[in-house]
């Protein structure tokens, strides 16, 4: 589901992610966030899930980065956003990393394909040696 494009962004969270402590707690400001929006016990557990494997990613291939959430609202719709980024080493093949079971840590390879699926709106956008932004957005029909 996309919204319109006339929506407007409301920062609400910003998390420094360094360990597994960070991402649980940004896990859970998302899940509050999407909450307090309405968003579905369903939707809940898919956007914790997208988020906890973008911040996963970050201590993975970066070591150290930020998670920063943020509310779009339009007339009909209102939105979680979730940019992950960090400045690291990039993605040398984001075609490549998008698909189903491709893996360069010897995982099952579903991190970034994983979160498309799960979230309405993906970009990614990765420069080698100067690191990684991803955003993903779940929109919800609120009228």
């Amino acid at each position: 589901m996309t919204p319109p494009c006339s929506t407007r962004a409301e920062p609400v969270a910003r998390v420094d992610v360094r360990s597994d402590a960070d991402v649980c707690t940004v896990r859970q400001k998302g899940r509050e966030i999407a909450r307090d929006l309405g968003f579905s016990a369903t939707d809940l557990a898919l956007i914790a899930t997208a988020i906890s494997e973008l911040a996963r990613n970050i201590i993975r291939y970066a070591g150290h980065g930020e998670v920063k959430l943020a509310v779009e609202r339009n007339g009909l719709f209102s939105g979680l956003v979730v940019i992950a980024s960090d400045d690291g080493p990039g993605i040398l093949d984001v075609t490549k990393a998008l698909r189903d079971g491709v893996s360069t840590s010897g995982s099952f390879g579903l991190g970034l394909s994983g979160v498309r699926h799960l979230m309405d709106d993906f970009q990614i956008d990765s420069s080698v040696d100067k690191g990684t932004v991803v955003t993903a957005k779940k929109w919800r029909r609120t009228a």
